[in-house]
């Protein structure tokens, strides 16, 4: 599956994202020997899976192909005990002018980073899609914010990459 999305840096957070339809998340990076591990075991709710990411052209990571394998509970488990690092979060799905955003909230040692996501059916709507003004910066292409090489860093670890873009750390109350 060939997924189409673009990554950007919340600058404020809607106030009734707390209403709205949310999962929680835990990604487990597994180590592949470089900075970026593409393999990603996840819970997210009630539903377990396998998934490799990979970006379609080298340099642009707002088209990548996607492989997922449905995992039960019992292979997760099996699955989390290998060597990987950890990512919690809690995704809100968010209406913005007919688009889902999906508002990452990052917990542990990553509270305060905010990223919001959108995917798109067409290359076109992808290509012709304005930044709203709840977001900051489209982040889509820097390589700090990919979640393989987020996982098992602390906001301190990425806070010289989050500075360039005068980001204020966000908290949902």
């Amino acid at each position: 599956m060939i997924e189409l999305e673009l990554t950007y840096l919340a600058r404020i957070l809607p106030a009734n994202l707390k209403d709205c339809q949310f999962k929680k998340i835990i990604d487990l990076y597994v180590e592949n020997g470089t900075s970026h591990s593409d393999l990603r075991i996840r819970k997210s709710g009630d539903k377990y899976e396998l998934t490799r990411k990979i970006p379609v052209a080298s340099g642009d990571t707002s088209k990548q192909t996607e492989t997922t394998i449905s995992l039960n509970q019992t292979e997760f488990e099996s699955l989390s005990d290998t060597k990987a690092r950890k990512i919690e979060k809690t995704r809100y799905y968010y209406t913005h002018e007919g688009y889902t955003a999906e508002f990452d909230v990052f917990e542990g040692k990553l509270a305060g980073l905010v990223l919001v996501d959108f995917e798109f059916e067409t290359e076109h709507k992808k290509n012709t899609f304005q930044m709203p003004d709840l977001c900051l910066a489209d982040i889509t292409q820097e390589a700090f914010i990919a979640g393989g090489v987020l996982a098992g860093k602390s906001i301190r670890d990425v806070q010289p990459e989050l500075d360039r873009f005068n980001y204020q750390h966000l908290f949902l109350a």
